[in-house]
């Protein structure tokens, strides 16, 4: 039998996708996504598709699905083709808000939800990541808001949703995910990392505190809370593991992970198992050479004008117009002659949501990566950009094959620095200087995040001749999104939903994990519960 899990707060699902790529000998999956919910509209849909997809064996995933993702087939035709799987992810991934506002579901409804999805099973796990805005570092400091007011912003306390189904359901396991800035947030009276720390060890006692009209009788021995990373420092009075805070991190960059993602993700054991867990064993780096250079090369768009490659590239080549490039380094203008030599002979395209290709090889882990049935590759265009930009873009890009590091502000060409403000303050006081940054092909990247839906500045791609932002394909190969996962709705909602995401590989490790401790559990569970002989 599968193991059940329910996936909250799912995104476009690399979580969950962790989960299910674990197979046994028989290639079946181990794990299986009964529930999944997420309130944001095509993030549900990529979410619905997949679970489409995992309707099917591994090895017997049928045609149509890759006709779909080479254009030849509409969703819509695709699930008609296929009514049963169609209607199963369909009441697997459910679209819902989590919380308590006017359109949130209720906890009745929620409840039932769960219950009809494990049919009577007690044995399951419990992931998912509350939404994270709320303790970004980053957002924080644009917001200026140092203190967080819980009755301001709900998403501060999302992570009660999870207290909540802890405290009703008592799965066995949970795993859950954060970024790295709830481990600094605080509100008026708390160290939110520390409240939620307590909360999950004893669920019902905080259940009870948050919703005190609550008249529930429930039951649940709480949880012991695990690091992915780290072994417990000591054991407090009661058996309980001691950890410091920073030991819930997980560099994502140290496990297989092309990006230096830091993410706090917690392992719930319930108290009455037994079982110690093991922890993520640490890799090589990973360059994102290894996973982007087989992708087919594209140029990018000319943003607010007509666009052709002529047209760009001749925009391109005003970079060499006299002034411009004064008093830069002359290795760098060198390599920015060489380029443009480059860029005349280069005719690219700007990609499309499939490209066919017979060129598509992995350096990185292929197995994981690459499915020959998909003959190309999805969800790969380029966006368009002004002439202004392109010319940074493209001295940037030369500027790192020169330097091997991404040029700050104070590395530019006065002609190229952008008209703003706090460019000045940017030079001075080191202030977002790298607010132009090209990813290096001999390094793991920088954090993918939600905003690479905004703009594509801190995402350059390292090669000049293209001189663009990483597409969404490129984004999420560097999440660790296989290339056949497709991401639904239109590319600014794609680059939301793998910028939001769990690296899908780091995922599979924390199942493999998860899946001991439950094993240990069963093993222990089975033995209290045999007849004495």
């Amino acid at each position: 039998m599968k193991i059940p899990v329910i996936d909250i707060f799912a995104g476009p699902g690399g979580l969950g996708e962790g989960f299910s790529a674990l197979v046994g000998n028989n290639f079946k999956r181990i794990f299986k996504i009964v529930l999944s919910i997420e309130k944001e509209t095509f993030a549900h849909q990529t979410l619905e598709l997949r679970s489409f997809y995992r309707q099917f064996n591994p090895n017997n995933i049928p045609s149509d699905y890759y006709d779909f993702l080479k254009g030849y087939k509409s969703l819509n035709k695709l699930y008609e083709r296929w009514p049963q799987q169609a209607k199963l992810a369909k009441k697997e991934a459910l679209q819902a808000t989590l919380g308590e506002g006017k359109n949130s579901i209720s906890d009745k409804e929620l409840d039932h939800k769960i219950v009809e999805a494990l049919k009577g099973e007690k044995n399951w796990i419990l992931i998912g990541g509350p939404p994270c805005q709320a303790y970004s570092v980053v957002g924080r400091s644009r917001r200026k808001e140092y203190i967080l007011d819980e009755n301001k912003d709900e998403k501060v306390g999302l992570y009660r949703q999870y207290l909540k189904i802890l405290a009703v359901h008592n799965p066995p396991i949970f795993v859950m995910e954060n970024v790295k800035g709830l481990l600094s947030a605080k509100t008026k009276n708390n160290s939110v990392f520390s409240k939620i720390l307590v909360d999950l060890t004893d669920p019902v006692r905080a259940y009870h505190e948050d919703f005190r009209n609550n008249s529930m009788q429930l039951s649940c021995p709480g949880y012991k809370i695990y690091s992915f990373v780290t072994k417990p420092r000591d054991y407090d009075l009661e058996g309980k593991p001691v950890f410091q805070h920073k030991d819930f991190i997980i560099q994502t960059e140290k496990y297989g992970v092309p990006q230096t993602r830091h993410r706090v993700i917690l392992l719930g054991i319930r108290n009455d198992i037994d079982v110690i867990p093991d922890i993520l064993v640490q890799r090589d780096e990973i360059p994102i050479s290894n996973v982007l250079s087989d992708l087919p090369k594209l140029r990018s768009e000319l943003s607010k004008v007509v666009d052709n490659a002529q047209k760009w590239c001749e925009v391109i080549q005003k970079i060499t117009l006299n002034g411009i490039l004064t008093g830069i380094n002359p290795e760098v203008k060198n390599e920015i002659s060489r380029q443009i030599d480059l860029l005349k002979i280069n005719h690219m395209d700007t990609g499309a949501e499939y490209i066919s290709s017979n060129n598509i090889d992995s350096k990185y882990y292929p197995e994981w990566y690459l499915d020959n049935n998909v003959n190309g590759v999805c969800n790969h265009s380029s966006r368009g950009h002004m002439e202004s930009d392109l010319l940074r873009y493209f001295f940037v890009s030369c500027f790192a094959k020169v330097t091997e590091v991404s040029p700050r502000l104070e590395d530019f060409p006065s002609a190229l620095l952008p008209d703003h403000k706090n460019v000045k303050e940017g030079i001075e006081k080191k202030k977002f200087s790298d607010r132009f940054r090209v990813q290096l092909w001999n390094q793991p990247s920088k954090t993918i995040t939600s905003h690479i839906s905004k703009d594509g500045h801190y995402y350059i791609h390292p090669d000049p001749t293209q001189c663009r932002s990483f597409s969404v394909r490129e984004a999420a190969r560097i999440q660790t999104f296989p290339d056949n996962y497709y991401f639904c709705g239109p590319r600014t909602s794609q680059y939301i939903q793998v910028g939001n995401a769990v690296p899908p590989l780091l995922a599979y490790q924390i199942a493999n994990i998860v899946l001991k401790v439950f094993q240990g559990y069963l093993a222990q569970h089975f033995k209290l519960n045999q007849p004495d002989t």
